[in-house]
């Protein structure tokens, strides 16, 4: 099998060289209080992805690290608390300059007294 190439000769081809995109300055986010750096566009969980966090949530029952699962919003292992808003889909949600993610445990809602 052929590999394109372009004009030039250059094997190497991204997906922002193809479609002509800048993206424009990066920003930060933070993650349980750790600085972590976005782009414009990109999603909270894909922010966490590149910077090598998996899990930002745990399981009800037995408290189980979740992430990213499906990546397009038809799951909910990715839910996360964004500026102290429980159950929001990272995969979906796009980050923001000072977005605070803190990690979500349980069903993310506070214990209710009564």
């Amino acid at each position: 099998m052929r590999r394109a190439r372009r004009r030039d000769g250059d094997p190497a081809r991204t997906p922002a060289g193809l479609a002509g995109a800048a993206p424009g300055p990066g920003f930060e986010i933070t993650f349980d209080g750790r600085p972590v750096r976005a782009l414009p566009g990109q999603s909270i969980a894909a922010a966490l992805w590149a910077a090598s966090v998996l899990s930002w949530r745990t399981t009800r029952v037995n408290g189980r690290p979740r992430g990213a699962f499906c990546g397009i919003g038809s799951c909910f292992e990715c839910l996360a608390t964004v500026n102290g808003r429980p159950n929001l889909r990272a995969c979906l949600q796009p980050a923001r300059p000072g977005d605070a993610v803190t990690t979500q445990e349980g069903n993310g809602h506070a214990v209710l007294l009564p």
